[in-house]
């Protein structure tokens, strides 16, 4: 199987992941208010978690979104770079899709990733940056 072959196939069981998550029993919650790419109110210094909301996300889904890439790490260590850029982009789909962020917006604003993470689990960022070979997330992220 090509390796074109094997990035299909994980973006399309991203794009399968993404919207089963949003249709789990479970209400989705309230969105939260979408940001931009401007100054990040309350961020913390690298290493540190985050308290305050940043990028319109709250403490708490930015701390998801920190657990969920910590669990993947050593699955993106292990595989290529190529294989791993499809499963950061399934946790991100899923997360946004189980947190009520608006998609569209997170397509648009890509760096919005970047921001949270650098805020709430910047060890966990570089981490992922560094087994995926990639200058930062947003580069990493396909459709978003």
């Amino acid at each position: 199987m090509s390796y074109r072959r094997i990035a299909f196939a994980v973006a399309g069981a991203a794009a399968v992941l993404a919207v089963t998550a949003g249709c789990a029993g479970d209400p989705a919650p309230t969105p939260a208010p979408s940001g931009s790419d401007h100054a990040l109110p309350g961020t913390t210094s690298p290493g540190s978690t985050g308290t305050a909301d940043v990028e319109g996300v709250t403490a708490a889904q930015a701390a998801k979104l920190c657990s969920d890439m910590q669990a993947q790490l050593q699955n993106w260590r292990t595989y290529t770079p190529t294989i791993g850029k499809g499963g950061l982009n399934t946790v991100v789909g899923t997360w946004a899709a189980q947190n009520g962020i608006n998609m569209i917006d997170l397509i648009a604003h890509k760096s919005r990733i970047d921001a949270i993470t650098q805020a709430n689990c910047a060890d966990v960022r570089q981490g992922a940056m560094y087994a995926l070979e990639i200058p930062d997330l947003a580069a990493g992220l396909i459709g978003f």
